[in-house]
């Protein structure tokens, strides 16, 4: 299905009835990947997915926007949708969203677990390597910036960001590269102390996007979490093994 809302198409999915279940994805991602978690929870729960904007197949924001900009969306659109009381679960990017809405106060509607899978938020700590690569990668964007460069070689700038980004930079459009670097500069890790509500945390072992010691952070940081670990799992282990990640939410979320 597809809404307008403030002003882009959303498109989303809206299945079953009975306590709701929010679903967010990660960067690069859309509501497809959550079809299994979807047929197995509409069963039981009222389940919403929305790709995001910039994402799938809802429409990119006008301009870059940082992380405020999706918590803020997605309350008005769970509010749109005439959500009471969520269950939120998030991966990856999804997670982030999930980290700074649960720490606002005046939400229109009320939490009662979250779950994360994968989910980004930790900053990673910077090798000497990595911090010579930015260095490197600043000084050539000024140069390249500079008009007389630039009127002799106009896309050199963009090839050096093509060059220098992640794929999820590379393969994004103008607005969400910026969008990008807005996002993933924030550190998270402050927030995860102030969530009070029942999280579970589902994470694969094998995870290299958002490694398995973020897991055990979030579980150490956030008061009432509970990690369990999908041996052998990627960090899209929520695919990779959907019998078992089911079973692991059906045991939280109807307990």
């Amino acid at each position: 299905m597809t809404k307008q809302f403030q002003g882009l198409k959303i498109n989303y999915i809206e299945k079953g009835s009975g306590k709701e279940l929010l679903l967010l994805h990660g960067w690069g991602s859309n509501i497809k990947l959550f079809q299994h978690i979807i047929d197995c929870m509409e069963k039981t729960h009222r389940v919403i997915a929305l790709d995001m904007p910039g994402f799938g197949e809802s429409d990119e924001p006008p301009i870059s926007w940082n992380l405020d900009d999706y918590v803020n969306f997605v309350i008005a659109f769970a509010k749109e949708m005439n959500c009471r009381e969520l269950v939120l679960l998030g991966h990856s990017f999804g997670g982030r969203i999930i980290i700074k809405m649960a720490n606002r106060t005046d939400l229109p509607f009320s939490i009662s677990k979250i779950v994360l899978t994968g989910s980004a938020g930790i900053l990673p700590p910077k090798t000497l390597k990595k911090r010579l690569k930015v260095l490197i990668y600043k000084t050539g964007k000024k140069v390249l910036a500079l008009p007389p460069v630039k009127a002799l070689f106009p896309d050199a700038l963009e090839q050096l960001q093509k060059r220098s980004g992640s794929s999820d930079y590379r393969n994004a459009t103008p607005v969400m590269r910026e969008t990008l670097v807005k996002v993933v500069n924030e550190d998270l890790k402050p927030l995860l102390s102030a969530i009070n509500y029942p999280t579970l945390l589902i994470w694969g072992d094998e995870d290299t996007v958002t490694p398995i010691s973020d897991a055990k952070c979030m579980e150490e940081l956030i008061p009432d979490a509970g990690l369990v670990i999908v041996k052998g799992g990627s960090h899209y282990a929520f695919v990779e093994q959907p019998f078992f990640v089911n079973k692991v939410l059906q045991a939280f979320l109807n307990e």
